[in-house]
């Protein structure tokens, strides 16, 4: 076999569709998709600890950096989500633009970004649920609640609550997306919750500094702070909106609904961002955010306890979507991968009753509920991070590269001013990147070092797509 590293097949989105995926998903389940996905971590927990250890009340500007990185992404994926149409996620695109090496390379890249999302948010969502037990008089055993290297046996609730998302994926996406609909209502209803008490308890004296580290500094012990600094750590809260591009295959109508789905849900939640980070610091000092549940505590402060409880019922609600669309998308990408060759045909299977990747998705839960049940996360959650980013700069190369290569690919959905805003994209989310710790790139590049091993050990041998070009 002849070693083709960078194959630029004639690749056409009939390669990708045949996939016996259902197609149910609307504009509108794609919209709550991507806000299920992005309303969650971030504006319930970051934005707190971003405010009081980053940017302070500055913070605002922190989550406008990171969303107009977020958008100058969102339409490089919605060019590309209607142009190639069912390959769906960052991985699909990248092999139509780039070819099959780099496609592996950022499929294993948002295999570690999905995996360990998920993780991270099922121990937040533990802390959320127990404390909820607390306050009901029925506290869970502390060994139960922490990982063995914390004192404890495992975290249960966390492992519980990926097992029964497993449950719920394996019955079929369109119930998992009405299910993820009912909890992002709940969770919108009490972010306006929140919203309508904050705003009339603002002590403007809150805001004053307004930016107390400056734009980006970096400290003797290493660390760093500023907006910028805030900017890379609040990125977090976008994770997850190029998600539904991972559900163009099950989208009705995907080179409509799929680029409907992302700008919209991300124009939404960049907004509610905006709002709730400037009067989160306005109701509360910013040094008082550093906590877990800084939206819930800064109604406390100001002795809103019985509205303090909805937040915290809502958090609850809103991780658990969080978790669900970033599992969804995650168990998706395995099957594309897997399906064309790149990982074993063992996870290309579809369940004839259920029509959804069983094998993958219960693999998946066992590994995640494993890890989040027993492994700490900490600063893993970093990772996280630059995956993403390296993606999106990838995305945005990919919407330049397909418009010299093919230029005449039907775009039902063109990216403005290209390739202005594909540039901008790239060097926004590259920035970002470079103001993550460099223990953050370190495992990062020993990750794609072990993706690089599994490629040329197995999957350039396998791969599908490669046997059958011309």
């Amino acid at each position: 076999m002849t070693m083709q590293i960078f194959r630029t097949k004639n690749i056409t989105p009939d390669d990708f569709i045949h996939s016996g995926l259902k197609r149910c998903l609307s504009a509108w389940d794609l919209t709550f998709l991507g806000i299920g996905a992005i309303i969650g971590t971030g504006i319930f927990v970051l934005t707190g600890i971003a405010a009081a250890t980053q940017s302070g009340p500055a913070v605002v500007l922190s989550f406008i950096v990171a969303g107009f990185a977020c958008t100058f992404a969102a339409l490089a994926y919605a060019e590309l989500a209607s142009a190639v149409g069912g390959c769906g996620s960052a991985y699909g695109y990248s092999y139509a633009a780039f070819g099959e090496l780099l496609a592996w390379i950022i499929g294993w890249d948002l295999l570690l970004e999905y995996g360990i999302s998920v993780a991270a948010v099922a121990n937040g969502w533990s802390g959320y649920f127990n404390n909820a037990l607390t306050a009901i008089g029925i506290p869970l055993p502390v060994a139960l609640t922490k990982a063995p290297t914390l004192g404890g046996i495992i975290n249960l609730p966390a492992s519980v609550i990926i097992l029964l998302l497993m449950g719920l994926l394996i019955i079929g996406v369109k119930q998992s997306a009405r299910t993820n609909n009912a909890m992002v209502f709940v969770k919108l209803i009490t972010i306006t919750i929140f919203v309508g008490i904050a705003i009339f308890n603002v002590n403007p004296a809150n805001w004053h500094p307004f930016m107390p580290y400056g734009w980006f500094q970096t400290l003797p012990d290493g660390k760093t702070t500023g907006v910028l600094a805030g900017a890379s750590m609040v990125f977090f809260a976008y994770v997850g909106f190029d998600a539904v591009s991972t559900a163009t295959e099950e989208a009705a109508n995907p080179q409509r609904d799929v680029p409907i789905g992302l700008v919209s849900s991300l124009a939404i939640c960049t907004v509610i961002y905006i709002v709730v980070s400037g009067l989160l610091t306005g109701v509360a000092h910013y040094t008082d955010l550093n906590v877990s549940s800084p939206v819930a505590h800064a109604l406390q402060l100001i002795g809103f306890n019985w509205a303090s409880a909805l937040v915290s019922t809502g958090v609850i609600a809103g991780l658990t979507t969080v978790m669900l669309v970033l599992y969804y998308a995650l168990t998706r990408i395995i099957f594309a991968m897997s399906r064309d060759g790149l990982l074993s045909p063992f996870f290309a299977e579809v369940n004839a009753k259920t029509q959804t990747p069983v094998r993958v998705i219960v693999l998946c839960g066992v590994i995640m509920a494993t890890i989040a049940g027993l492994v700490p996360l900490g600063e893993l959650a970093e990772l996280v991070n630059i995956g993403t980013l390296a993606a999106f700069v990838l995305v945005c190369l990919g919407v330049i590269v397909l418009r010299i290569t093919k230029p005449g690919l039907k775009r039902p959905f063109r990216n403005p001013l290209s390739p202005l805003f594909p540039l901008l994209g790239m060097l926004s989310c590259g920035a970002l990147m470079g103001f993550l710790p460099g223990i953050t790139w370190l495992r990062f590049i020993i990750w794609l070092v072990i993706g690089l091993i599994v490629y040329f050990a197995y999957s350039m041998h396998h791969s599908k797509l490669a046997d059958a070009a011309p």
